[in-house]
C-alpha cells in the first residue's frame, strides 16, 4: 500500500466517518483522543480556549461550540481515516447534512450522562437525519468519567428511542470494567470487556493491556454476549445460522465478526461503544483503539458509498459514479470558506477519477447563471488538519481534500472533466423559515453588502437571501437565532460589513369593505401656469386576486380623452402606496364617472394628483379592511407533543385542517395559520418539541385581519 505524503494508494485505504451528535456530547474532544491515539498529534487541544483541532473558526473560539464541519485525517493501520466533525446544534443541521455527503459511515456520540431528555431531543432527530439517507451508524457513549455516567441505562435509552422500535439492533460490543470506588463513591471506567473474544483491555496504565477475563468478568458478560450474538445472528444473510445456533453449535468467531461487519455496511445493526479521553497527553484514551479498529475493519471503504451524476451533453438519466481512481472525474465541493489570504477555498469529496493541482475542471452547480457553468484551473490541494494544510500532489477517488482558487464554485456545486461535464444530484438542504430583516449600517457597509451576501450564501447555502418588493425589506431567512447571530458575525468580522436588525415586516395588503364615491379636485392658481383637474369616482370591491381594476364611464368628454390614462396612473399610483396604513390596495374597481378640466390649466400631473386624490377620499368615507397573508403550515410532530403542537397553533389563530400519521411514532398536522403568527415558529417549535419536530409553509391567500389586530396595526402606521 502505497502513501502519498499523507495521501493514500486507493480507495480501498480510505475510510470517511462523520461524528455526529448533540451539542456538548463530546465529539471534538473524541477527535482529538483518536488524533492523539494514532499519533497524529502529541498533545490533544481544547474546546475552551480555541486549540482542538476541529474549531479553529474565529466564531468557534468566541463561543466554544463548533458551528461548521470540519476535516481531520488520521492514519491507523495502513488505512486514511477522514474524520469529518460536525456541530451539534440544530441551527446548523445544513453543515450536518453537507457531512452526511462526504461520509460513508457515521459514528453517532451521545453522552453517557445527559440523561433521556438528551436522547429524546436534538439526538433522536439527528439521529432520523441519518437514517434518512441510509446511512450506517455506531453508536459512542461518552464522557463515562463524569459521576452520573451510567452505560447500562443509557444503553437501554440508545435501544428504546433509536433502535426503530427494536432493542436487537441496537447492542454493545464491549461492556467497561471499573475501577476503584473514589472518596465521593464514583468508580471511573478503567478498561473493557470484549464481548465476542471475551478478553479484557485493561486502560488503567495509559496504554492498551490485553488479560484474560476473571470468572467474575465472564460470568458479567454471559447474558450481554449472547445477546449479542443472536443480534447478529438475526441479521446474518446465512439463513440456517440461526437455528444451528439454537440447537446448541458454537459459532466460529471469525463468522460471527464477517457477519457483523456486513450488518454495520448495511445500515441494518448498530453496535455500541463507548469512549472516555486519557487524562494526560500522550496516553490511550479508554475505548478509542476500539473504535479505530472498527472504523477500519467494519465501516464501509468509499467504493461502498453510491453517488449518482448527470452527463450535461446528453442529458442522460442519473447514473450511479463508480468509486474508480482511473475513471473520469466527478468531484463535489462540501463546503465553502474564505480566507483572507489565500481566498476561497473549497472542501471537495472525490467521488470517481483523480483530481490534480493544477487541472483545468468544468465548475457545474445547481444554481443559475454563468457562474454555474464555467471551467476554472485547481490552485493547490492540501489535506486538512485543523489550523494547517498539508499539501497534496492529488485527491484521489474516496478521500477528501481542500482545494484552492476556485472563484466560482460554491456548496454542492460538481468539479469534473472539461470534455464531459457532470452534474451530481444535490443533497437536501433544510429550508430557512426563520426570517430576519437587516439593513446596511452605513453607506459604506451598504456599497459591500451585496457582494458579502453573495459570498456568504456561496458558504452556507441554507441561508437564503430576499429582497422583499413589497415590505421594501432585505431579508435573510435562517435556521434559527444561532444561525442569525453566526450569520451576522461572519459578515461583521469576516466580509467587514455592519447591518443593523429590524423587525420583520409581513406583506400586509387592504380593500374596501363595501361600496364608496370619491371626488378629487386639484385645483391651483398662482399666477402664470395652474394646475386644473377634477374627477369622480367610484370603488367596490373583487374577489381575491382581481387587483385593481379601472373603468371609464365617462360621457360628454367631462374629462378629454387624453387624461383618463392620467386618471388612471394616479390611482394605481395611490393604490400602490396604500389608502390607509400604507399597505398596498388590492382587488378593488375603480370606476371614472366625471369630472372637469380646464383647456390651459389642465395636464396629465394634475389628472394623475386628482386621481389620487379621489381614491383617499373614497376610502376616508368607507371601511377600509387589512387583508394578512395565510399560509399552509405541515408540522410533523412526535405522538408524545402532539397535543402541545396543537394547543400552540390554536393560539396563533390557526385553522386545523386535519391530523394524519406519518412515519411510526409521528403525526402530520395541517393547519391554515397567519403569517404573522409564523414569524418566530421555528424558534418556538424546536423549543416546544426538544427539537424533534419539524415544519413547512406555503403561501395559500390574504385574509381579512380580525378587527382588533387591524386596529392596532392602524395606531402605529398612525405613530410611525
Amino acid at each position: 500500500m502505497v502513501d502519498r505524503a499523507n495521501g493514500v494508494g486507493g480507495p480501498e485505504a480510505i475510510r470517511n466517518v462523520v461524528l455526529v451528535g448533540g451539542s456538548g456530547s463530546g465529539k471534538t474532544t473524541l477527535v482529538e483522543a483518536l488524533a492523539l491515539a494514532t499519533g497524529s498529534v502529541n498533545r490533544a487541544g481544547r474546546v475552551e480556549d480555541g486549540t482542538s483541532l476541529s474549531d479553529y473558526d474565529e466564531i468557534e473560539q468566541r463561543q466554544h461550540r463548533s458551528v461548521q464541519l470540519s476535516v481531520v485525517p488520521v492514519q491507523w493501520g495502513g488505512v486514511k481515516i477522514n474524520l469529518i466533525d460536525t456541530p451539534g446544534y440544530a441551527d446548523f443541521v445544513g453543515e450536518l447534512r453537507a457531512g452526511l455527503r462526504a461520509a460513508d459511515a457515521a459514528l453517532f456520540v451521545v453522552s453517557a450522562a445527559e440523561g433521556v431528555e438528551g436522547v429524546a431531543g436534538s439526538t433522536r432527530a439527528l439521529w432520523e437525519e441519518c437514517a434518512s439517507v441510509g446511512m450506517p451508524r455506531a453508536i459512542v457513549l461518552t464522557h463515562l468519567d463524569t459521576a452520573r455516567a451510567d452505560f447500562d441505562e443509557m444503553t437501554r435509552t440508545c435501544q428504546a428511542l433509536l433502535g426503530g422500535g427494536s432493542a436487537e439492533n441496537v447492542l454493545p460490543l464491549h461492556l467497561p470494567v471499573y475501577g476503584p470506588a473514589s472518596a465521593d463513591g464514583h468508580r471511573p471506567a478503567t478498561g473493557l470487556v470484549e464481548l465476542l473474544e471475551q478478553k479484557v483491555a485493561d486502560y488503567s496504565t495509559g496504554e492498551r493491556a490485553w488479560k484474560e477475563p476473571s470468572q467474575q468478568d465472564l460470568d458479567l458478560i454471559e447474558e450481554a454476549r449472547a445477546r449479542l450474538i443472536e443480534g447478529i445472528i438475526a441479521e446474518s444473510e446465512d439463513e440456517t445460522l440461526m437455528e444451528r445456533y439454537l440447537g446448541g453449535e458454537t459459532i466460529e468467531l471469525s463468522t460471527l465478526v464477517a457477519d457483523l461487519e456486513r450488518a454495520v455496511v448495511r445500515g441494518s445493526f448498530h453496535p455500541v461503544l463507548f469512549a472516555a479521553p486519557a487524562a494526560e497527553d500522550g496516553l490511550q484514551g479508554l475505548g478509542t483503539l476500539e473504535m479505530l479498529e472498527l472504523m477500519t475493519a467494519g465501516f464501509p471503504t468509499p467504493a461502498e458509498h453510491e453517488v449518482s451524476a448527470v452527463h450535461l451533453a446528453n442529458g442522460s438519466k442519473p447514473t450511479p459514479l463508480h468509486c474508480d481512481p482511473t475513471g473520469e472525474l466527478a468531484a463535489e465541493v462540501i463546503r465553502t470558506s474564505s480566507d483572507p489570504y489565500v481566498g476561497r477555498v473549497s472542501l471537495v469529496r472525490v467521488f470517481s477519477g483523480t483530481l490534480h493541482a493544477d487541472d483545468t475542471v468544468h465548475v457545474c452547480g445547481h444554481g443559475s447563471g454563468t457562474d454555474h457553468d464555467v471551467d476554472e484551473r485547481v490552485g493547490g490541494i492540501t489535506a486538512p488538519f485543523g489550523k494547517q494544510q498539508r499539501p497534496l500532489g492529488e485527491a484521489v477517488a474516496g478521500d477528501i481534500a481542500y482545494v484552492t482558487k476556485l472563484g466560482h464554485a460554491e456548496t454542492g456545486d460538481t468539479l469534473s472533466g472539461t470534455g464531459s461535464p457532470l452534474l451530481i444530484e444535490p443533497w437536501q438542504m433544510p429550508e430557512p423559515l426563520l426570517p430576519i430583516a437587516i439593513r446596511a449600517h452605513s453607506k459604506a457597509d451598504e456599497d459591500k453588502l451585496s457582494q458579502s451576501l453573495s459570498r456568504l450564501v456561496a458558504e452556507d447555502p441554507a441561508i437564503r437571501v430576499e429582497n422583499n418588493d413589497r415590505t421594501h425589506q432585505l431579508v435573510l431567512w435562517c435556521l434559527g437565532e444561532a444561525h442569525r447571530d453566526v450569520a451576522l458575525e461572519r459578515l461583521r468580522t469576516r466580509f467587514g460589513v455592519q447591518v443593523d436588525v429590524e423587525d420583520h415586516k409581513v406583506a400586509l395588503r387592504e380593500t374596501f369593505a363595501g361600496k364608496a364615491s370619491g371626488r378629487g379636485r386639484h385645483v391651483k392658481q398662482s399666477g402664470g401656469h395652474g394646475q386644473y383637474a377634477v374627477c369622480e369616482v367610484e370603488v367596490e370591491p373583487l374577489p381575491e386576486g382581481s387587483g385593481i381594476e379601472f373603468v371609464d364611464k365617462v360621457v360628454g368628454g367631462a374629462v378629454p380623452r387624453q387624461f383618463i390614462t392620467s386618471v388612471e396612473k394616479g390611482v394605481r399610483a395611490q393604490a400602490a402606496r396604500g389608502v390607509a396604513t400604507g399597505y398596498p390596495l388590492v382587488d378593488v374597481r375603480v370606476t371614472l364617472l366625471d369630472g372637469k378640466a380646464h383647456s390651459v390649466d389642465s395636464s396629465d400631473a394634475a389628472f394623475q394628483t386628482s386621481g389620487a386624490l379621489a381614491l383617499r377620499e373614497a376610502a376616508s368615507g368607507s371601511r377600509i379592511d387589512l387583508l394578512e397573508p395565510i399560509a399552509e403550515v405541515r408540522v410533523k410532530v412526535p405522538d408524545d407533543y402532539l397535543g402541545a403542537a396543537l394547543t400552540d397553533l390554536s393560539v396563533r389563530r390557526a385553522r386545523i385542517l386535519g391530523t394524519e400519521p406519518a412515519e411510526t411514532g409521528r403525526t402530520l398536522i395541517r393547519a391554515e395559520v397567519p403569517e404573522l403568527e409564523l414569524t418566530r415558529y421555528a424558534i418556538d417549535l424546536r423549543s416546544l418539541t426538544h427539537g424533534v419536530a419539524h415544519f413547512s409553509r406555503d403561501y395559500l391567500r390574504h385574509d381579512p385581519m380580525p378587527a382588533q389586530l387591524a386596529e392596532r396595526v392602524r395606531q402605529e402606521s398612525v405613530s410611525a
